[in-house]
């Protein structure tokens, strides 16, 4: 339970249960000075003072061997009145805190702690689950203290203590399966927990025995008694024991790993003394059950570990073995038993692909924006409504439909864009039985009271997944550095294939020069020795032979046109770019006027749309485009009465461009990437002339200015094409 759902709760987490001031009544303490050992308090029920002079022989000598940070250790058994007394002692900084015990009868070689190493021991290595070293626990703590019934829980992310195993007499309430509020400890009580971990009250109904200072320097409430078996409890604690029907209870820390893993809790009807050699045993008990559950966990969580590095490996490989592209994740199942998932999905910045059961696209792009705010490269949550509300909404009839996703687990890919790596697992609708409401009720007067009812009460649970493992989460992290280091040998590559790429193109620039260059005069010396020889001899010549010179003639003439065409092409990529404002309401106005006087008596119907946009590129190569794609429209669209030109605006929010259309001959679209190859030609040269490196030459200036070109096209319907240029802003 959420402790900021009531704010009287801090009334009892900030209570000073280290330094209550008093003790249990069913013991005595001394406090002396760490120095020269004078008394600086004791509790006010010695009925003497007490007889410092007669322990002189062990007092000084036992207690130097003290440490500060140790828990309290035997130092000898007293006579007082009469009666033996145990005496245990621990040290604080400056000072030495002795507490007085009755003693019980000696069991020498019996003593439990010999039985526990002798009986129990092999019994709880054999045990083959946490649940079975529980059980085996709790049965043998009950046996070594007899209390009535003895429980164990183990706590969760939240601090709710979950019943794992139970051993009880008959009249016991049993609470098995049940869970115990996380507010049934304070976080303050838990530290205690994980500092003194066994902790005995022998009788609900004690009053409190106050200490009484002897040395004016120091004042009861200022002495820290964290470490000493006969502090006072709180008032509210044992509230909650007489609630519960307990008045007797003990309780031993499970510490796993260092922290406090969970509580093995023992309640009697009656009042109930454990002596201190039982208590020891049940220490040493406590201790073992944490080393075995913390083998145990670690053994599942590297058998665990193992088979999701396997898995890891598998998607790496089959990524190695791709494109090395993100995406590909998406294709392979293997990539949801990494996690144990039912959906996936791969966000690059705008595009998103998914696999198995995910939220809508829109949805997980909003949720990978949010998340970037956390600024992690691990974010995991089993509730995700709490993180994107929009995935909860309520039904018409109030009623709560089923999540498309409850869970999420997502890894960061790169630090500057957004590219992620989710995986989202179903609602589990969980029912949980609690050890009673758990919420604690307020008088009329203010005063936080603990709750009265223990009786098994039930809680439905929606909106949450299940939680992701720890091994779960370090394979994600596992996957996201391979990932990275897959995409950055593969950018490595990249840069180098650009590298040489470029040299390449640079070399066949300079060469398709030079040979169209060179090539220019062979071409004209063939066409105009053609026209000598027909001028000259041509009324000697037969027809045949004049009609093949005629072909040589026109042959070389358009060889001419295509070694012009290709000089032109490799001139577009080796001219620098001179950028500047671009009207192309201008440029294409006059454009239109000019192939108006070219179109003789065909009918054409020029329609430029109003409000053409300012585009950012060299005017002159700009123009060269334009012109091309008007001039492929007027001539495919020959034959067509009238024809249709329409010249359309192209807006995006980073750039704009141009789209021309016409209602010509058209394409199949299976051929529209060799429409801006070079010399690639999808109509007869006897239908329509050209040379078929036009729209080549319109890409390799666009793509040069950072645009993008396309076309569009259906036989016989005509055909469509644009370009896209970046703003300014974009391009720089």
């Amino acid at each position: 339970m959420d402790a900021t759902l009531l704010p009287e709760l801090a009334d009892c987490a900030n209570e000073p249960i280290r330094v209550p001031g008093g003790i249990q009544p069913h013991g005595r303490m001394l406090v002396l000075d760490a120095g020269d050992g004078h008394v600086v308090a004791l509790s006010e029920n010695w009925p003497a003072p007490p007889p410092l002079a007669q322990w002189a022989g062990w007092l000084a000598h036992r207690t130097a061997l003290l440490q500060p940070g140790e828990a309290p250790a035997p130092l000898a058994t007293v006579t007082l009145e009469g009666a033996p007394w145990d005496v245990t002692g621990h040290r604080l900084p400056e000072l030495v805190v002795l507490e007085f015990e009755p003693a019980a009868p000696a069991l020498g070689l019996q003593a439990p702690v010999y039985d526990l190493a002798r009986r129990f021991l092999p019994r709880l290595q054999l045990a083959a689950s946490v649940p079975e070293l529980l059980a085996l626990g709790v049965e043998e703590l009950k046996r070594l203290t007899g209390f009535g019934r003895c429980l164990a829980y183990r706590f969760d992310d939240e601090g709710h203590g979950e019943v794992l195993a139970e051993a009880l007499e008959p009249g016991y309430d049993a609470y098995l399966a049940h869970r115990f509020p996380a507010s049934d400890i304070p976080a303050q009580a838990r530290q205690l927990y994980l500092l003194n971990q066994i902790r005995l009250i022998p009788d609900a109904h004690y009053v409190p025995v106050p200490l009484r200072c002897v040395d004016a320097a120091w004042k009861p409430t200022a002495i820290d008694l964290s470490w000493a078996a006969l502090r006072s409890v709180s008032p509210l604690h044992l509230e909650y024991m007489r609630n519960m029907g307990t008045l007797a209870s003990m309780s031993v820390s499970i510490v796993v790993r260092g922290r406090l893993w969970g509580l093995v809790s023992l309640h009697d009807h009656a009042p109930r003394q454990v002596p201190f050699e039982a208590r020891v045993a049940c220490e040493h008990l406590a201790r073992l059950l944490s080393l075995q559950i913390e083998a145990r966990e670690d053994n599942a969580e590297v058998a665990t570990r193992l088979e999701l590095r396997q898995i890891t490996l598998e998607i790496v490989s089959h990524l190695a073995e791709s494109d090395a592209t993100l995406r590909q994740l998406t294709e392979e199942p293997v990539l949801l038993r990494l996690t144990r998932a039912a959906g996936a999905a791969v966000v690059l910045d705008d595009e998103c692909w998914t696999l198995g059961q995910c939220p809508p696209d829109a949805c997980i792009q909003e949720l990978t924006k949010r998340i970037a705010h956390h600024g992690r490269e691990l974010f995991h949550s089993d509730r995700l409504a709490q993180v994107l509300p929009e995935l909860a909404p309520a039904a018409p009839d109030g009623s709560t439909p089923p999540l498309p996703a409850a869970g999420v687990m997502a890894i960061s890919i790169s630090q500057v864009h957004r590219h992620w790596i989710l995986w989202f697992r179903p609602e589990v609708v969980q029912t949980v039985r609690w050890a009673g409401n758990p919420r604690k009720a307020v008088s009329d007067d203010g005063r936080l009271h603990p709750r009265h009812s223990f009786e098994s009460w039930q809680e439905l649970l929606r909106g949450r997944s299940l939680p992701w493992s720890a091994g779960e989460l370090a394979a994600a992290l596992e996957l996201r550095q391979a990932l990275i280091g897959i995409v950055l040998r593969r950018a490595e590559e990249m840069a180098e294939f650009a590298t040489e790429l470029g040299r390449v193109n640079k070399e066949l620039e300079a060469f398709s020069y030079t040979v169209s260059h060179d090539l220019r005069a062979p071409m004209r010396h063939i066409a105009g020795y053609v026209d000598l020889v027909l001028d000259d001899e041509g009324r000697q010549l037969g027809e045949r032979s004049q009609r093949y010179l005629t072909h040589v003639k026109e042959a070389a003439t358009y060889a001419g046109r295509l070694v012009d065409a290709l000089l032109d092409f490799s001139r577009m990529g080796r001219a620098a770019l001179k950028r500047g404002e671009i009207d192309t309401e201008l440029m294409v106005t006059e454009l239109v006027r000019e192939l108006s006087q070219q179109q003789g008596e065909r009918r054409v119907e020029w329609r430029v749309a109003p409000g053409l946009p300012v585009l950012w590129g060299d005017p002159l190569l700009m123009q060269v485009v334009v012109r091309n794609l008007l001039g492929n429209a007027l001539k495919y669209s020959r034959g067509r009465d009238p024809a249709v030109i329409e010249v359309l605006p192209v807006r995006r929010p980073d750039g704009a461009g141009l789209e021309v259309r016409d209602n010509g001959v058209g394409f199949q679209m299976k051929y529209v990437e060799k429409l801006f190859g070079v010399f690639q030609r999808l109509h007869p040269a006897e239908e329509f002339e050209g040379t078929g490196i036009g729209l080549a030459n319109v890409r390799r200036i666009v793509e040069r200015h950072g645009g993008s070109v396309w076309a569009k096209g259906e036989p016989g319907q005509g055909a469509s094409f644009g370009f896209f240029l970046p703003t300014r802003a974009q391009e720089s």
